[in-house]
């Protein structure tokens, strides 16, 4: 498998392809992280109505058992203190309902945030990159000498512009056809450096 091409400024061009998208992926994570560390913090004031509910609901169901002591009432007086506590747990529930809401949406921010710019970019870099890499993995086992060249020459034919094959020759494939050496490693240099591949050395 051929990662990088033998061109140099191409190599260089993916090499720094490669690096931003590591550092893209690690800036957009953090970014998410960021997001979702900074959502969350919106907590506080549902931890904070959980705990207020918690505490009022164990201060009344302790008040009315005091108050449950007094001889001949104390069963009719705990009747407040009951509802205040049950008060207290709907509280509660309140407060663990709402720090729910908010860490489901802290996590749909941080993971919106990281992954849709990460995807986006992927969409762009990876196909460029897997292609590169199944064209000139698949060119490179064609490329050992001199004598092949002949294909690549008759693929440049094939696919290259009109206008790259008129700088070669008057008639590019005549010349091929009659086998001319200058004309059919020019036409393959042409389609070899698409692949970013060299050719090999002349004999």
């Amino acid at each position: 498998m051929k990662l990088y091409a033998d061109l140099p400024a191409r190599r260089i061009t993916q090499v720094l392809s490669d690096l931003f998208t590591v550092g893209w992926v690690l800036a957009c994570t953090y970014a998410g992280r960021l997001v979702h560390d900074t959502t969350a913090t919106l907590r506080r004031p549902a931890d904070g109505l959980s705990t207020a509910g918690t505490q009022l609901e164990a201060g009344m169901t302790s008040a009315g058992d005091q108050v449950g002591k007094v001889p001949l009432v104390g069963d009719s007086l705990q009747g407040p203190f009951r509802e205040a506590a049950r008060t207290g747990v709907a509280l509660t529930q309140a407060g663990t309902d709402l720090g729910s809401a908010v860490d489901r949406l802290a996590l749909v921010f941080g993971v919106s945030v990281a992954l849709i710019p990460i995807v986006v970019w992927l969409l762009v870099w990876l196909p460029v990159r897997v292609r590169f890499v199944r064209r000139a993995s698949a060119a490179q086992r064609f490329v050992d000498g001199p004598a092949d060249l002949d294909l690549f020459a008759l693929r440049a034919l094939a696919g290259q512009p009109m206008h790259r094959l008129a700088r070669i020759h008057d008639d590019p494939a005549g010349a091929w056809r009659a086998r001319d050496p200058r004309v059919i490693r020019e036409l393959a240099v042409l389609e070899l450096r698409d692949s970013g591949l060299r050719p090999p050395p002349t004999a």
